[in-house]
């Protein structure tokens, strides 16, 4: 399904592909641009990455599927091989691919957004509609 609207939003998009470094570097330089927490995508062995500014549309495909856990508050996430965005200043809505672990259920992130910069926190909101905030150093990128 994620490949579908992946191929919908190719028209037109900035696409990196096959250079891990490069991609990885991409997606976080869109982060940055957009006023989001550069470690919010840890992924590795990244193949290809994908930005339609017009359409406010972006995508990371990575070889396999990825488990990390954000340290600062012990938060399981896993990252499916493909991932994919609606994207806006301090936001990423409608994403696809991403999930967090809450005691024993894996829950799909829908929605991560800052609110009010000010408040030095990041939420997060899940396809039941639960939502939780975060200090905004919990996503640093990490070495």
């Amino acid at each position: 399904m994620a490949m579908q609207m992946i191929e919908n939003y190719r028209h037109g998009a900035e696409v990196y592909r096959g250079d891990d470094a490069l991609c990885r570097k991409k997606s976080v330089q869109l982060l940055e641009e957009l006023a989001l927490p550069k470690g919010l995508l840890p992924l590795a062995d990244v193949e290809e990455f994908g930005y339609n500014r017009g359409q406010g549309f972006m995508w990371l495909i990575q070889r396999k599927k990825k488990e990390h856990t954000f340290k600062k508050i012990k938060q399981q996430v896993s990252y499916a091989t493909e991932v994919t965005a609606f994207v806006e200043e301090r936001k990423l809505k409608k994403i696809t691919g991403v999930k967090t672990k809450e005691l024993l259920l894996w829950l799909s992130v829908v929605e991560v957004f800052i609110d009010d910069p000010a408040s030095g926190k990041v939420t997060f909101k899940t396809g039941t509609g639960l939502s939780d905030k975060f200090a905004v150093s919990a996503f640093e990128l990490e070495d």
